[in-house]
């Protein structure tokens, strides 16, 4: 009977540990911080990512060479930069209306922006414009289909290329939203020139008034 007792005590001593132990709450990991960039190298990791983008789309050709014309008229380039102001328009409502885009966007823009300067704005504008557009609207459209299916399909991929985290689907979804009105303008006027205007003029917009207001902040603190 002593061995049967002492197994027993010890069984219930571990049942009592286990409970305990449920009853105990277990640290969450912490979330591993993402070192800043500096000035230099955020513009060299945006120009890398730009010409992968291009090399990506020549490929894509290569395979399948049909896409979307690119010429320079002026009342589409116009069309492009009024596009590109409304998309910052509403953007910017939405960034007031809605607090998990706020939150996102204030994520994303914060490591992206803030090692730069008001006049990198050019490049902010000038890189991920035309190489995205390039690629998404230029290849990826005509390839699906130009027509509901390729434009959901390529705004959704355009989306995903700015999701960097599960906690930066706000941020994603308002992109593929984004990529929708910019797959739109191609499909209506049949100028790739309209929807890279319109992301180069969004782009510049959204980060020189980024950093105006974080400059502002600063010196009135």
């Amino acid at each position: 009977m002593g061995p049967v007792n002492h197994v027993g005590k010890n069984y219930v001593a571990s049942q009592r540990g286990s409970k305990l132990t449920k009853r105990l709450p277990h640290p969450e990991p912490k979330r591993p911080e993402i070192e800043p960039l500096s000035r230099a190298q955020l513009l060299v990791a945006m120009a890398a990512t730009a010409l992968l983008l291009l090399v990506i789309a020549r490929v894509w050709l290569f395979f399948d060479p049909f896409h979307l014309p690119i010429a320079l008229i002026w009342r589409d380039a116009g069309i492009g930069m009024v596009t590109g102001l409304g998309i910052s328009a509403i953007s910017g409502l939405n960034y007031r209306l809605w607090p998990a885009y706020r939150q996102s966007a204030n994520f994303y823009l914060a490591f992206v922006l803030a090692p730069l300067v008001p006049f990198d704005s050019i490049w902010v504008g000038l890189l991920p414009g035309m190489s995205e557009e390039l690629l998404f609207r230029g290849v990826v459209l005509p390839a699906v289909g130009l027509n509901l299916t390729g434009l959901v399909v390529s705004s959704l991929c355009f989306g995903v290329l700015h999701m960097s985290s599960r906690q930066q689907w706000p941020y994603a979804a308002w992109a593929s939203l984004i990529g929708l009105i910019l797959g739109s303008s191609v499909l209506i006027t049949g100028n790739l020139l309209v929807p890279v205007v319109a992301h180069i003029t969004t782009n510049f917009v959204s980060s020189l008034f980024w950093q105006l207001r974080q400059r502002h902040s600063q010196t009135s603190a």
